[in-house]
């Protein structure tokens, strides 16, 4: 019996080639869990002298310098039971102690490649059913194991277009902290006089500005998932003014969006609102409006804010119970900061242009190059890459 989240065509079809076999996953993979020591988030360290794997996105997510319940059993797989996000191991680990899954290869790597099923893995639609446990689904999965001479091959391969894609990403990052450069070297070390930001931007307008405009107008809608942590926005949600005026949080073009909540700030959630319908938004009451007054450059102002040292300020401000601490309006009162003068500031948003341009272009060669690894992963999987 198939997993209804599987091509059914495909695997019938390997089913009936002899260089290929269809195995259970519980007689492929063992869940090896309980047997990992899970490491509370509020124990990661920045650096340590073993990584600590978790189900959130990035590959380590911190570090310890515990030595007991070390997990050396490599390689593994990991796999996220709430963000159904699976991660390949090579090294001896910890994990998290919130939604992982730790899998073991029950086979030896010369009969079965543990990084081969981790590729076929990625291949299956588990649904996303929000923040519930998937890992009752991925164990459904039926998966289909050639001979080890071609599994190699299809590993060889994947790991090639992996390494690509990889390399741009690391290209879109430097250019990130290209920009975050540029800021410091021309802001940095700056003289003069230090001012609250709080006069050198709006925090926060009142909607009484557009009180009497129609409230059959439609404006962008921007809730915190629509806001990236490298300033991107998702603008595909429209509503009307109607519709979000008592609830949620007001800006216009050209303002700057500062997440105030835990963990959204810590992460670097912000953005400058742009291509917004009709100049204006409304979002998520999460955030903080910044709105630059005159001789300040959005620009200028939002790489400002989204500096680490201006992060971890705002983080020692935070108040409120854990888990839900916020930045309260009054620390933009108590931030100071010398005020470039505003041909500077254009300067630098112009430089910042230039970067983002060059960035688009890398976005979209990345996009590219993952829908020619998913194209490969497909046709690999399905006995079409290889003759034999």
């Amino acid at each position: 019996m198939f997993s209804k989240y599987q091509d059914k065509k495909v695997l019938r079809s390997l089913q009936k080639n002899p260089n290929w076999k269809l195995l259970k996953f519980s007689d492929v993979l063992r869940d090896e869990t309980k047997n990992a020591k899970k490491i509370k988030k509020e124990e990661y360290l920045a650096q340590g002298s073993y990584p600590i794997i978790d189900q959130g996105k990035d590959y380590i997510a911190g570090f310890t310098n515990d030595r007991e319940g070390v997990y050396d059993k490599s390689p593994l797989i990991i796999f996220g039971d709430h963000t159904r996000i699976l991660k390949y191991i090579d090294f001896p680990i910890f994990i998290g102690a919130d939604g992982v899954k730790l899998l073991k290869n029950v086979f030896s790597e010369e009969e079965v490649l543990t990084k081969y099923i981790y590729y076929y893995l990625r291949t299956v639609n588990i649904p996303d059913t929000g923040y519930n446990r998937h890992f009752k689904f991925l164990k459904e999965v039926v998966i289909p194991i050639p001979n080890i001479y071609l599994q190699k091959r299809i590993v060889f391969v994947l790991d090639k277009a992996q390494e690509f894609i990889d390399k741009r990403k690391a290209q879109i990052e430097a250019l990130d902290q290209l920009t975050q450069s540029v800021f410091l070297e021309m802001f940095g070390n700056l003289k003069g006089g230090k001012v609250p930001l709080s006069e050198l931007c709006d925090v926060n307008p009142s909607k009484k500005e557009i009180e009497n405009i129609d409230k059959e107008l439609p404006v962008t809608f921007l809730p915190m998932a629509n806001v990236s942590e490298n300033g991107e926005l998702d603008l595909s949600e429209t509503r009307l003014i109607k519709e979000v005026f008592d609830g949620f949080t007001y800006f216009r073009e050209g303002d700057v969006l500062f997440a105030k909540i835990t963990p959204c700030m810590e992460n670097g959630k912000g953005a400058i609102a742009r291509n917004l319908i009709n100049n204006i938004g409304f979002g998520s009451t999460e955030f903080h409006v910044l709105r630059p007054k005159e001789n300040v450059n959005s620009t200028w102002l939002y790489y400002l804010t989204s500096l680490q040292s201006f992060r971890k300020q705002a983080e020692a401000n935070m108040t409120g119970s854990a888990g839900q601490k916020r930045v309260p309006k009054q620390f933009f009162s108590k931030y100071k900061v010398v005020l470039p003068p505003i041909e500077l500031q254009n300067q630098f948003a112009e430089i910042v242009q230039k970067i983002q341009s060059q960035k688009e272009i890398m976005k979209k060669s990345l996009e590219e190059l993952e829908n020619n690894f998913n194209s490969l992963m497909q046709r690999a999987f399905k006995g079409e890459l290889f003759n034999d």
